[in-house]
């Protein structure tokens, strides 16, 4: 994970990233007024934050249970043998699944942990033996359903 050098950021750039991770979709004039600057300058800074990488990408956040996504699975997941080549067969797979929203190598007991949507419990276990099965890396899994979510953000803290 790449750190961030607070040094290049002052306290408006801090202020924009706050306001955008509120609500990516404000115009530049509501923006400005929300960081007491005007429109043109706001724009510039936006722009270089993005330039630059502190903006990654702008995104809508759908309901997953209107969209017919009705269960939220945590899965561990431990490789046969820790190797690149089982890594890389694993995380490229991974990258390429839409189900999978999630994917972080992990320490402890487990070497990923993938967070996956499903419609339902069938659906799952077809994803499971299915998808996940036909994985020759993989040595073992450990599923977790999500009972109820408690907090869910996008929002990294900022400090100025």
């Amino acid at each position: 994970m790449e750190s961030m050098n607070n040094d290049v950021l002052d306290k408006t750039d801090i202020l924009i990233l706050r306001e955008l991770q509120k609500d990516a979709k404000l115009t530049t004039k509501e923006l400005a007024a929300k960081v007491n600057l005007s429109p043109s300058p706001v724009f510039e800074r936006q722009k270089r934050l993005e330039r630059e990488g502190y903006i990654k990408r702008y995104v809508a956040v759908v309901d997953p249970i209107k969209t017919g996504n009705g269960i939220m699975v945590l899965c561990n997941v431990r490789l046969k043998h820790h190797s690149k080549e089982f890594s890389r067969q694993f995380t490229s797979v991974i990258a390429e699944m839409d189900e999978v929203v999630e994917c972080f190598n992990t320490s402890g007991d487990y070497d990923y942990q993938i967070k996956i949507y499903a419609r339902n419990m069938q659906d799952y276990q077809t994803f499971v033996l299915d998808t996940l099965g036909n994985l020759d890396c993989i040595g073992s899994l450990h599923s977790i359903f999500v009972i109820g979510e408690v907090k869910n953000t996008m929002t990294v803290p900022l400090q100025y």
